[in-house]
């Protein structure tokens, strides 16, 4: 389509705008879409910017999250290792409580029999 003349360029009709730019010349609306570009160009930068960011974040968080089910898993690990380990000297403590009331049951029935 025909473009509206720019400041500077008004009392010109658009073929006679499209003639000077051909010639070599730069009006301002060719500048003007120019610094368009440029702007939209920053502005895909500036959400490229905060894409990163954004992804940066949901990968902590991603992290964090694993790191928080990798500690709880080592917890539960700890805690059925001491627990057993806990179980298993109870079990030696009462295994040598037996031995030892028997050991005096023994001597008192040789001292008995004395």
């Amino acid at each position: 389509g025909k473009r509206i003349p720019r400041r500077g360029e008004v009392g010109l009709t658009s073929s006679e705008i499209e003639r000077f730019e051909s010639l070599g010349y730069v009006m301002s609306g060719s500048r003007h879409s120019r610094m368009n570009a440029v702007r939209i160009r920053k502005e895909n930068q500036i959400y490229s910017a905060e894409e990163k960011a954004a992804l940066a974040m949901f990968n902590f968080e991603e992290n964090a999250r694993k790191e928080e089910r990798i500690l709880k898993d080592l917890k539960m690990l700890v805690d059925r290792t001491m627990n057993a380990t806990a179980a298993e000297k109870d079990a030696e403590a009462q295994q040598q409580s037996e031995e030892a009331a028997r050991l005096e049951g023994a001597e008192k029935a040789a001292a008995a029999g004395s």
